[in-house]
């Protein structure tokens, strides 16, 4: 009868606290941004997205992505906070099986006090197994079990979330390089137009057709658009460095040779509002954060109930080394302990409740990461759908201040303009030209950001399942 008692103790015990369900946010029926005839994803797009930078089609990019999971050093301290979240589930678990320790003592003993006749030194020889077990009566280990599986889930969602940043951050970096090295070329091409454009005043002023003044501005122009050049050097320097320290190399080490930004956006399946729940590294990692503090409540209320343990403990105690393994020196035993905290000032109610804010607080920082979700890939639809357009009225513009900067420079020589004339003109041609090369930049940062916010190729499914 007693053991059927103790049996069903062991394993009916109940579970104390929330049942957890994920808090609960507003997810609006559709993107407002999303631009019209952009494809909505299917299914078969979540095949082989992982990489999604191969989207962009560059093979040097391609190289310096895959670089990122293996050298990337914020990358690798997610790495090994995840393998340090995985360890304390298996921590935690422990706590389900007894502990045992095994003890020997040996020594000499003599009694008595000052005074009186003292008692013949004795000797004590002890071999002893101890075992312990405290029962999870109330769900205190489940619940710190199952907070660790959610810690661990965060801390696996926090590393793909780190993988995407720097992955992210690194295509954008090389798309601005890219497009550094087309402002490059047209500041090459600039100063070697306004080289011909000196040439071609001298020798108008050697002739005495026009003044001194038409040299001295167009030797103006020209040494400002060589400085211009120059300064261009340090920004894509810099974007160079960044991209070294994000695929773990030293800066002095590293170069990528220099080739004009020619890439137009891809086109990028749009997922709808609720799968973006699913979708986002970061939105998954602060789910799981507010699980693993809803497990919290149920370990701090089992603190109420008492604790129920079972300890045991056999072995040989003995006067006489050589008759410490005998069966007189046999000594055992065994029993339950119930022990009940009656008052400690409050502690366990102030832990509980703070297990409750705790709580409160990650589930706030949920709803907070989904609303920052839906802002980025508003933020980078309205951008994509824009630029678009302007990226169409801008080439028109170029067009246009080209065929401008044509007709002054003809009329120049005809003697029908001034030098101020086609200083204006070469000016807009220039400032329309670069116009040109930043919305195309800005286009591929957008698009990347996009990509960014949809969560790249994750899914939450990839959450590793030995952490559940």
């Amino acid at each position: 009868m007693r053991l059927r008692i103790l049996a069903a103790l062991m394993f009916a015990g109940c579970s104390i606290g929330p049942d957890y369900t994920r808090p609960a946010v507003a997810v609006p029926d559709h993107l407002k941004e999303a631009p019209e005839g952009w494809k909505v994803a299917q299914p078969s797009d979540t095949n082989d997205r992982g990489a999604w930078w191969e989207i962009f089609g560059d093979p040097e990019l391609n190289a310096l992505e895959e670089k990122v999971a293996t050298s990337n050093q914020t990358v690798a301290g997610f790495e090994a906070a995840y393998r340090q979240a995985r360890a304390l589930i298996a921590g935690a678990r422990a706590s389900y099986f007894p502990t045992f320790s095994v003890s020997a003592s040996g020594g000499r003993s003599r009694g008595g006090t000052p005074g009186t006749v003292r008692s013949m030194p004795a000797d004590g020889f002890n071999l002893l197994v101890d075992a312990s077990w405290e029962l999870d009566l109330w769900g205190r280990v489940r619940h710190q079990v199952n907070g660790a599986k959610a810690s661990a889930q965060g801390a696996a969602a926090d590393l793909a979330n780190a993988k995407l940043s720097a992955q992210g951050t690194l295509a954008q970096s090389y798309f601005q390089l890219r497009a550094l090295d087309a402002t490059q070329k047209l500041l090459d091409d600039t100063v070697a137009a306004y080289q011909k454009a000196l040439e071609l005043t001298q020798n108008r002023y050697d002739q005495g057709v026009v003044a001194r003044g038409d040299v001295l501005q167009a030797q103006t122009q020209l040494l400002s658009a060589q400085a211009a050049a120059l300064d261009n050097e340090i920004a894509r320097a810099q974007f160079e460095h960044a991209i070294a320290v994000l695929v773990g190399v030293p800066a002095s080490a590293f170069s990528i040779p220099r080739r004009p930004l020619t890439a137009t956006p891809p086109e990028i399946p749009i997922w709808i509002p609720s799968e973006l729940l699913e979708r986002r590294p970061d939105i998954a990692a602060a789910e799981r954060r507010a699980a693993a503090a809803n497990e919290q409540i149920g370990v701090a209320m089992s603190a109420f109930f008492p604790s129920l343990s079972l300890s045991a403990m056999a072995g040989f105690q003995s006067a006489a080394l050589g008759s410490l393994l005998t069966a007189p020196a046999l000594v055992w035993s065994l029993g339950p302990q119930l022990a009940q905290l009656l008052f400690n000032g409050g502690l366990r109610i102030a832990q509980t409740e703070a297990a409750r804010a705790a709580y409160d607080q990650s589930a706030a920082d949920y709803r907070q990461a989904v609303l920052t979700a839906f802002q980025d890939v508003e933020d980078n639809l309205v951008s994509l759908r824009v630029l678009e357009k302007e990226l169409e009225l801008q080439e028109q513009a170029v067009r246009a201040a080209s065929r401008s900067l044509e007709i002054v420079t003809n009329e120049y020589k005809a003697g029908t303009a001034t030098y101020l004339d086609v200083i204006s003109a070469q000016t807009i041609a220039f400032s329309a030209e670069n116009r040109l090369i930043d919305i195309t930049r800005r286009r591929m940062v957008s698009a990347v950001g996009l990509i960014k916010a949809l969560g790249g190729g994750w899914n939450v499914k990839q959450l590793d399942t030995a952490a559940k």
